[in-house]
């Protein structure tokens, strides 16, 4: 089953413009792993220094893993890292160790909208 994951991350100050020049076009090798990892999709958002990520992925604490074990994004990491200052940490929703990354998700339109039919 898939599922999306929301993140938050803060940029360093001053580096807002940078950020998003350097992912107008991120690395194709970088998009290879993502894939191998078993992203679909990755949205990013941003207000001021504050970035809101959108991951799309089958299991997203797998994903993380295989990431942790791909040098490509080793490399990606120590490039963005000039720019990004941490990611927020979360009480999080999926298990696993990357778990206190991802925001814990309120509410849906959606699913309440399907609750309320089911109920009618």
């Amino acid at each position: 089953m898939a599922m999306r994951v929301a993140l938050h991350s803060v940029l360093k100050e001053g580096r807002e413009a940078g950020y998003e020049e350097v992912h107008a076009t991120v690395p194709a090798d970088l998009l290879e792993a993502l894939g191998r990892a078993g992203i679909t999709n990755w949205r990013i958002w941003r207000s001021g220094r504050h970035l809101f990520h959108l991951v799309d992925c089958e299991d997203f604490t797998a994903a993380m893993a295989a990431l942790d074990r791909d040098p490509v994004n080793h490399r990606w990491q120590e490039f963005i890292g000039d720019y990004v200052d941490h990611f927020e940490t979360t009480d999080g929703a999926p298990a696993g160790p990357s778990a206190e990354m991802a925001l814990g998700e309120v509410w849906e339109l959606r699913a309440q909208a399907a609750a309320a039919g089911e109920e009618g």
